[in-house]
Parts: structure tokens; sequence; C-alpha cells
């Protein structure tokens, strides 16, 4: 049996949303949906590590939220 895949959304990761709530829900649904039925990973694509190595970069320093 596989671990079933969850979901956490970092803090702060909808706030430049250009969209109604609406979308955003729907759109969060869709997210937990595709987990359900296992197309999230069906449909990932890997990155490449020059930009995954620009991600961790752009997250480390990233300022938080008060």
């Amino acid at each position: 049996m596989t671990e079933k895949l969850k979901i956490v959304f970092a803090e702060g990761c909808f706030d430049n949303f250009d969209g109604t709530e609406e979308e955003l829900a729907a759109m969060l649904a869709d997210i937990h949906q595709m987990v359900e039925d296992g197309t999230l990973m069906d449909n990932a694509v890997p990155i490449d590590p020059e930009e995954e190595a620009k991600f961790i970069e752009l997250m480390q320093n990233r300022t938080p939220r008060q």
C-alpha cells in the first residue's frame, strides 16, 4: 500500500492570487481531487536542478507574514 499524500500550503502562498474567493476555492478543490484520484502525481513534471535551486533560494529569502 502506498502512503497517502498530504497537501500543505505555505502560509501566504495565495496572498497574490488574482481571482475571486470562489475561484480560489474551486482551484483548491481541484488540487485536492487530483491528490485523491492520483492525477496530481501522474501529471507531475520534474524540475531541473537550476529551477530547484532558485525555488529553494526564494523560499529561504521569503519574509514571513505577520
